[in-house]
């Protein structure tokens, strides 16, 4: 497993991120949130547009590679005291095989390049597995948090914080 991070003047590796995002979060939450409020979100957080703004706005991506081969993506924002963790998916196929560890690991070190020792990411209160992987990683709950995203959607989330 590799990563590769994405730049803003690589529309084709943007355009990747979009497909591989949309696809992973289509399986995902279609089941969790439904069909109508996730596409809703992946044209707000994953569409070509969304990720271009979130790059010119300070987000570092990676594209989670197997031998060359897209298998999810990681999307990361600075914050003054802590790394925040705004995207972690693979693919089905991928969980459960200890690479969540290796992206953790990934995570870590950029945390601690920018002299940060915590990070935080928020999970869906129903996304039971992902609960279960993060736990299992040793983040732990800090929080509940209820966030509007437009258009009548919320996230309803619980917040998790990892100790460097």
């Amino acid at each position: 497993m590799t990563f590769k991070q994405i730049y803003l003047e690589n529309k084709n590796d943007i355009e990747t991120l979009s497909k591989i995002a949309t696809a992973i979060i289509r399986e995902h939450y279609d089941p969790i949130v439904g069909h109508e409020q996730n596409t809703y979100m992946i044209d707000r957080f994953q569409s070509v547009h969304a990720i271009t703004s979130q790059l010119e706005n300070g987000y570092i991506y990676f594209l989670v590679l197997e031998k060359d081969t897209p298998i999810g993506f990681v999307g990361l924002i600075l914050k003054q005291d802590y790394l925040y963790i705004s995207k972690l998916y693979l693919q089905k196929d991928f969980r459960g095989q200890g690479r969540s560890k290796d992206i953790l690991g990934l995570i870590i070190d950029i945390a601690k390049k920018n002299g940060l020792n915590r990070l935080e990411l928020n999970v869906n209160k129903y996304n039971y597995n992902s609960i279960k992987a993060y736990e299992h990683l040793g983040f732990k709950r800090i929080r509940d948090e209820v966030n509007d995203i437009g258009n009548g959607y919320v996230m309803d989330d619980y917040v998790y914080e990892y100790s460097i």
